[in-house]
Order: C-alpha cells, then structure tokens, then sequence
C-alpha cells in the first residue's frame, strides 16, 4: 500500500506553497486511475475543473467540478477521473501545525465531502489569496485556515443535533429553488407546519431560509469564476441569480469584492 508523504498527490503538479506545516497546492489530474493508497496526513480537495471519484471501502463518491472532499490520513482510497480535463487545490495539515493550534480533526472522520456553502467560500478566499501573494497575504492565509477549522466544528456540531427526516427535503428543494418558493409552498411539499420551518432553519442550516438559497447560488458560482471563460452575466444565470447585479450585491456582502474584482486578482500560474 502506498503512502503519500506531505504535498505528494498523483498528476502534474503545478504550484505549491509550503509555510509553517500547511501545503497548499494545485494538481492537474493525469491519469484515468490512482492505486490503492492513504496520505501522511489529513487534506482538503476542492476540485477546480473536471469530474472525480473518490472510492474508499464503504463509498464511492461523486465530486464533480465545485466539489469539497476531506480525506483523512488513516483513509485508505483511490481516486478516478470521469473527464477529458481535471483539476484540484489542496490544502493539507501537517501534525505540528494541528497541534500548534490546538485543532483537532476528529471532527471529521474517514472521507467527507463537505457541503456547506460557507466553508466553500472560505476556500474561494484561500485559493484567491495563494493566487496574488503580496506582502499581506501569508497572514490572510494564516486567518482563513482557521476560520476554515471553525467553520467546520460549527458544521459539525449542526450535523450531531438529531434532526427531523425532512430536513434534508427542505435542502434539496432550496437547491432546486426557482425564485417561487415560499413558506406556503415549502409546507406543502413537506407536510411540515411553515412556522416550525421558519424556526428549525437557523437551527439546522446555520442560515435563515433566504441567506441559505443565497449561499447555496454563491457555491456554484465560485468555480465558475474560477475555471470558466464564461462572461460574469452568464455565471449570474447559470447559478441561479435573477441578473448580473443580483449577482454583485451577494457577491460584495460575502467576499467585500465585485464577482470581476474576484476573477481578476486570479493569475493565470494558478
């Protein structure tokens, strides 16, 4: 069995940046599939472009362009490539790091792909900072790290309340949303009286109903800005924004930036 050391992935790799026991690297995914093997320690995927499969003993996971995936380092898994193109950003811990600030990933056992819209943005922020490196930027890196560990101890901690069975209804249809839901219609299709939707929201979204269909827009916008070529109104619609300047307004309240501020600090190295 094959054990990956610190920043070691399989594919071309075409940056990486190494400080103070974090790596965070860029990978273009080559072959079809990997062998059989586990990392020297924990790491975060977000695929950048491309198709994936993360197969472990229990699973096989789906994460298509967009997608988050946690690995631990006791996971044994292989990946595969579902695309003519694939690429990923990787963000891995080393020990000294995790115990320098008193983190702990038993949060996050075996793999995991990480859902939650704000963690997505953390990461957008991430790869947007490793993207312009100035004279500020390893400190902004160093803040993010954190605010990532947190944000998934919160998620975490959302996910251990034991909900009700349609809550996960309630998600997809927010997925799904053609900007003609409401609570009325919500409680019909759930069979669930709409105050109790109102209140249970904050409590197993971590958002109220409005901001989750927002940032659920925003995590599908982001690789689009990324990868794509495709023009900013375009990424509005495809994401599900009504137009361009809907689009802006929620951009600039979560990253303080146009969508074009966001995509133009990216250099192409990256």
């Amino acid at each position: 069995m094959k054990i990956l050391s610190s920043g070691e992935y399989y594919g071309n790799k075409n940056s990486e940046l190494r400080h103070d026991g974090i790596t965070l690297s860029k990978y273009s995914y080559t072959g079809i599939q990997t062998d059989w093997h586990y990392h020297e320690n924990p790491y975060f995927m977000y695929v950048l472009q491309g198709n994936m499969k993360d197969c472990n003993k229990k699973a096989t996971t789906l994460c298509p362009t967009g997608s988050l995936m946690f690995n631990n380092w006791q996971e044994t898994h292989y990946g595969s490539k579902h695309s003519t193109n694939a690429a990923g950003f990787h963000l891995e811990f080393e020990t000294s790091w995790l115990q320098k600030h008193d983190i702990t990933f038993t949060v996050l056992e075996g793999s995991k792909l990480v859902q939650h819209p704000e963690v997505h943005f953390l990461f957008a922020k991430l790869y947007r900072e490793l993207s312009m490196m100035d004279n500020y930027s390893e400190l902004t890196i160093q803040s993010i790290l954190i605010q990532i560990c947190d944000s998934l101890k919160t998620e975490q901690s959302v996910e251990s309340k034991k909900r009700p069975e349609w809550v996960d209804g309630l998600k997809e249809l927010l997925h799904f949303d053609e900007n003609t839901l409401s609570l009325e219609y919500l409680s019909q299709q759930l069979g669930v009286h709409p105050v109790h939707i109102s209140r249970a929201a904050s409590k197993y979204l971590n958002a109220s109903l409005g901001e989750y269909i927002r940032q659920c827009k925003l995590k599908a916008a982001i690789p689009l800005l990324i990868q794509s070529n495709y023009s900013l109104t375009e990424i509005a619609y495809q994401s599900g924004f009504s137009d361009q300047s809907h689009f802006n307004r929620v951009f600039k309240s979560h990253f303080n930036m146009t969508p074009k501020a966001y995509r133009g600090r990216l250099k192409t190295k990256l």
